[in-house]
């Protein structure tokens, strides 16, 4: 009988020393040396310290700030460890619920703006991490950012434009705006 298992045995050690030691330390070492910054968490570093991710959002409520989209994730906003959706259809009474104070937060923080709230900023998206919005989202907020601030709106709208990513490759995707990044500028513009 041990005539017939060893060569299993051999087999499975083998095996599990290859895909779960040698294989992953490979992939690990490949993206340490061809995308050093991906590998790391995309980290966005101020002063030599990790700030965020450049990968995940983050929860901006200041309103001198802008807001990214929503969080799914729980028990804390924009939780990496607990990326996922909330799974609830148009017509879920929780998630009427959860988009009418949204909007109701974004017109009580700006009640001079009549435009029509973006879809993004009051639904998460798919993972619930997502660190863009569009730029239409961005506009819809630039004045309350601006009058905040005590900056003009001109030069809110250009920063805006400036932390404008357009499709990958001109081809894939929308045109987004990394909340963290145009924050980032933002802050710096107002010293």
């Amino acid at each position: 009988m041990f005539k017939t298992l060893r060569p299993a045995l051999v087999l499975f050690v083998l095996l599990s020393a290859l895909t779960g030691l040698l294989y992953p330390l490979a992939v690990t070492g490949a993206a340490q040396a061809l995308f050093p910054a991906q590998a790391e968490g995309s980290l966005v570093l101020r002063g030599g310290k990790p700030v965020g991710s450049a990968l995940i959002g983050q929860n901006f409520s200041d309103p001198g700030h802008f807001w990214g989209r929503p969080s799914a994730t729980a028990p804390m906003p924009y939780n990496g460890g607990a990326s996922v959706g909330s799974n609830q259809g148009p017509l879920n009474p929780a998630l009427v619920d959860a988009v009418k104070g949204r909007v109701e937060a974004l017109r009580a923080a700006d009640p001079a703006n009549a435009q029509p709230v973006p879809v993004d900023l009051v639904t998460a998206s798919a993972s619930g991490l997502d660190p863009h919005i569009s730029p239409a989202a961005a506009q819809y907020q630039a004045a309350r950012v601006a009058r905040v601030r005590g900056l003009s709106l001109d030069r809110v709208e250009l920063l805006i434009e400036d932390h404008t990513e357009g499709p990958w490759l001109g081809l894939l995707g929308e045109a987004r705006v990394n909340v963290l990044a145009l924050n980032m500028a933002l802050d710096a513009a107002a010293r």
